[in-house]
């Protein structure tokens, strides 16, 4: 039975630059895989992540995952209207229950990931990456170097 409770901390490695965007005024780029524009995060703080990640010199971490979660899926609600999203943790080796968008190969199962992914209501719908703009997260997230790293 797959659990679609979202973890108490999300993490998204990057360049510092882009993840103090996504800090300070919530911007998000989506990304086309599978037929679906998704958003993906790792359940892990994990100093190997930064090197899957690469370029990533730094890791946002978000602490209340509920709040951004909402927001994040009213704030892609309001850029893409006829678009039904829904997030949930990837399954690695299987095939997910949530569909392709969730499944991954079990060589990629490291990445622990939680993703967010939107799919079109209508099948012409184009499928290029789309920026979001949720608001400062600054209130519940951080930003940590690769030195902060503690196992």
């Amino acid at each position: 039975m797959q659990d679609y409770k979202r973890p108490p901390t999300l993490h998204r490695y990057g360049p510092r630059a882009e993840l103090e965007l996504a800090l300070k005024s919530g911007q998000f780029r989506l990304q086309p895989v599978n037929g679906c524009l998704t958003l993906s995060f790792s359940k892990a703080w994990d100093k190997e992540l930064f090197e899957v990640h690469a370029p990533a010199d730094s890791c946002l971490v978000i602490h209340n995952t509920e709040e951004f979660g909402e927001r994040l899926h009213r704030a892609v609600q309001r850029t893409l209207p006829s678009w039904a999203g829904i997030d949930g943790a990837v399954e690695y080796g299987v095939r997910a229950a949530l569909g392709a968008a969730f499944t991954k190969s079990a060589a990629e199962a490291d990445e622990q990931e939680w993703q967010f992914a939107w799919r079109a209501m209508s099948p012409q719908m184009s499928l290029n990456p789309v920026t979001v703009r949720i608001g400062s997260i600054e209130s519940f997230a951080e930003l940590r170097d690769r030195d902060s790293y503690t196992a």
